[in-house]
């Protein structure tokens, strides 16, 4: 495998939104899995205000070369003005499911 995998984490602004968007972006196979939390608390500054929101939690499994379209596709598809997306690599792990991982977005092609 010379792949550099990651897990690419968002916050959604409603368990909805989240589940449109990951279910596009499995079936794109642009991510292998999607792991929705659908309830955090976050507490932030913004406008120079303390908020508190309910959001869910997102965390998607890529390869790294898959990073901008998922970033892409977040954005044209979320209600916040400024989502978190970040990305963390993905530096080991049960080799069974890394080639899971590779087999799942590497066949996106054959869908065409």
């Amino acid at each position: 495998m010379n792949k550099e995998f990651i897990e690419i984490h968002w916050t959604s602004g409603s368990l909805d939104e989240a589940r449109r968007v990951c279910r596009f972006l499995v079936q794109e196979r642009y991510v292998a899995c999607a792991q929705i939390i659908p309830w955090i608390e976050s507490i932030y500054q913004w406008d120079n205000k303390l908020e508190t929101a309910q959001e869910c939690k997102i965390v998607l499994k890529t390869e790294h070369e898959m990073f901008d379209k998922v970033k892409e596709v977040i954005e044209e598809n979320c209600k916040y003005e400024i989502p978190e997306i970040l990305w963390v690599p993905i530096a080991g792990g049960n080799s069974s499911y890394l080639k899971w991982l590779e087999e799942s977005i590497t066949h996106r092609s054959e869908k065409s």
